[in-house]
């Protein structure tokens, strides 16, 4: 069975993404900058995607998830980011992930696995 949250729209969640950061004193410049360097898409596509409505399943569909995803474990909501089996919902789980970093006031550099 397919999850839920496949057929939702990202910019169903997007506000809460920027509320969440924003509550801690990041900007929604930063979680665009996290987005984009997660998927491989720019800020124009980003804006193209949340006008577009759409869903979590066709946007990490097209995306070109960055080769240091792979780099971004822990867990979320008590679910460890590395051991989750399906792509898709991984996927998701690294986008939750690096923005509960951002949030925590985690510099960017470490966020988006630079150093």
């Amino acid at each position: 069975m397919q999850h839920r949250i496949f057929t939702t729209s990202v910019a169903a969640v997007y506000p809460h993404y920027v509320s969440k950061v924003e509550r801690k004193g990041r900007t929604q410049a930063e979680l665009d900058e996290v987005i984009t360097w997660l998927t491989g898409y720019d800020e124009q596509q980003l804006g193209e995607h949340l006008a577009d409505g759409t869903t979590f399943e066709d946007f990490f569909g097209h995306a070109h998830l960055n080769p240091a995803a792979s780099q971004i474990t822990g867990s979320v909501c008590g679910v460890r980011v590395e051991e989750v089996e399906d792509p898709l919902m991984q996927q998701i789980r690294y986008l939750d992930k690096l923005v509960d970093e951002l949030a925590k006031g985690r510099p960017m550099d470490k966020v988006l696995r630079t150093s």
